[in-house]
């Protein structure tokens, strides 16, 4: 890739070599697609995050490319080299496709993405962007969110193209936007989530112009759809530093629009007042359960550690001793979290984990110094779930005390109750805990059919269960009995 800069900083030489490296990769699979672009009139250049990725040396199998053919030729030239082709972003120029290729002495399946030259705005009533094409890559790369994103390499002869300074800015590891911020984010209002999201991602610092407009332009988030918005949050959530995007969007006021629980407490302090507020605090518990993640990112997780706070501001009550209380918090912040989450457009299943998280997270400190009975075991495991790994690492997240006694004890009590549910799991199927006699059953001891009365019987079981264990079939039917004549 020849280098028109040669006396650019030993930082950006050393950035654009690992680019030759990450480039010579997938030059078998881009070259091979460029060159049939080329054989058919076009120009095709690798671009964006792609180049960006490939100068960090962090290049994938996510290839996005750039190219001044209209998307119905872009098919015609995709559909007879890929393994697979979809358009269902036809509509914004872009086609799709799956390709497998030989990387040295492995095969490796790469998904691409070819767009057409193009520019988009929004208009003041529309939440989709109205796309119009170019015709030429310096139109598409002025248009594009940060200078860092705004840089392509011509195929196949790998020429770089960087009319914007993106290299600079990449060394310095800033975000600028190639025109100015108000313009670029008056084109797409999701670029202000976006600067967080990549702040976050690849810690990178905003330039102050950047940072200056999200903040006067803020409430233009408004217009983008609720899918589009729930997206990058979760991109966002899913960098290694979470907790950087998100103290940006809390600052310039986008929180406010598209997660206004987060914002809302900085207002409270905790009730051991041992946290400058509760807002801190939840990023903190954030922090320490990406510490407890095993398989990599997990949204739900992250997502519950961050929102089980947000039923504090409207549960605080000021009590006659000074204290500051916010009973039942974990409640009302979990209906919170499903209204927040269904606007956003969440899954059911999404919402259901995170909520039921959030419910469930002060659960281990109701039994005060560690007097867990079996029942109790049981009971924390049944209301769980699938969800219980995740509880634990919630739960231990949630101690930020800085009393290091008061955390070790908090630690060893978990310690133990986990270890209790390990014991009682070796004896009985706390997984799947139901009762000793199934509906069947239950209708042949009591002799009737099918109906309400078989569901309370099963829960006056499933109750019994819970309380003493398991229990042999006789002692269940005989409980089953005595139990139905108190109901006769």
């Amino acid at each position: 890739m020849p280098n028109a800069n040669e006396d650019l900083p030993t930082a950006l030489n050393q950035a654009q070599h690992r680019a030759v490296s990450e480039l010579l990769r997938v030059s078998p699979v881009a070259d091979d697609l460029a060159r049939r672009f080329q054989e058919a009139g076009f120009r095709l250049a690798l671009v964006g995050g792609s180049v960006r990725d490939a100068l960090l040396g962090r290049l994938g199998d996510d290839l996005d490319f750039t190219t001044d053919a209209r998307p119905e030729d872009v098919l015609k030239i995709m559909r007879p080299w890929a393994d697979a082709v979809w358009d269902v972003g036809i509509a914004f120029g872009t086609v799709g496709a799956q390709k497998e290729g030989r990387v040295g002495e492995e095969v490796q399946r790469f998904e691409i993405e070819v767009t057409t030259y193009r520019s988009e705005a929004y208009d003041r009533t529309s939440r989709k962007p109205v796309v119009s094409y170019g015709d030429s890559i310096e139109e598409d790369l002025v248009r594009r969110d940060f200078t860092v994103n705004a840089m392509a390499v011509a195929l196949p002869e790998k020429r770089f193209i960087d009319p914007h300074g993106g290299l600079d800015d990449l060394a310095d590891r800033v975000l600028r936007t190639p025109g100015t911020p108000e313009d670029s984010f008056s084109d797409d209002p999701l670029r202000m989530m976006r600067a967080a999201r990549f702040a976050a991602q690849l810690d990178f610092a905003l330039a102050p112009d950047v940072v200056t407009a999200m903040t006067a332009m803020a409430e233009r988030i408004e217009i983008v759809s609720a899918e589009r918005v729930r997206d990058e949050l979760n991109k966002l959530m899913l960098s290694p530093r979470p907790r950087t995007g998100l103290g940006l969007l809390v600052d310039t006021g986008l929180a406010e629009h598209v997660l206004p629980e987060l914002p809302a407490l900085r207002l409270e302090r905790d009730e051991h007042h041992r946290h400058k507020d509760v807002y801190e605090h939840s990023l903190t518990v954030l922090d320490q359960a990406i510490d407890l993640e095993v398989d990599g990112p997990d949204l739900v997780l992250r997502l519950a550690a961050l929102l089980h706070d947000i039923g504090k501001p409207r549960t605080r009550r000021f009590e006659k001793d000074g204290r500051v209380s916010f009973h039942h918090h974990e409640v009302v912040g979990a209906k919170m979290t499903k209204k927040r989450m269904t606007a956003l457009k969440y899954s059911n299943d999404m919402v259901r984990d995170v909520s039921r998280l959030v419910e469930l997270h002060l659960r281990f400190h109701g039994y005060g110094g560690g007097e867990w009975t079996d029942s109790a075991v049981r009971r924390y495991v049944r209301d769980a779930g699938p969800l219980l790994d995740r509880l634990h690492k919630l739960t231990r997240s949630d101690c930020t005390t800085r009393n290091k006694k008061k955390a070790a004890t908090l630690s060893r009590t978990y310690d133990g109750l986990e270890e209790r549910i390990l014991q009682l799991q070796e004896q009985e199927e706390l997984d799947a805990i139901r009762p000793d006699l199934n509906g069947n059953e239950i209708q042949e001891v009591l002799g009737i059919g099918p109906g309400p009365l078989i569901g309370k019987a099963y829960s006056f079981l499933l109750e019994l269960r819970l309380e003493n264990g398991p229990m042999a079939r006789d002692e269940a039917v005989t409980a089953l009995k005595e139990w139905w004549s108190r109901q006769q």
